[in-house]
């Protein structure tokens, strides 16, 4: 039971990560939830890479564009 919990919790905070990123990071870093099932997988840590590759690819964009 603590397991299933635990799972839910998890997917609650990705949700509220996916949030932010949404309100925040440029459109089209983000994958939708569906594209993560499908190139990732159906488990909570499949959609924590997919959120973690989108806000490296913002970090990505918004370094190149600062002055050298």
């Amino acid at each position: 039971m603590e397991a299933q919990e635990n799972i839910r919790n998890a997917w609650a905070a990705l949700k509220l990560v996916r949030m932010a990123i949404e309100q925040t990071c440029p459109a089209g870093v983000l994958p939708s939830e569906e594209a993560v099932l499908l190139l990732y997988g159906p488990e909570p840590i499949h959609e924590g890479e997919g959120l973690a590759k989108a806000i490296i690819e913002t970090v990505e964009r918004l370094t190149s564009c600062l002055p050298r």
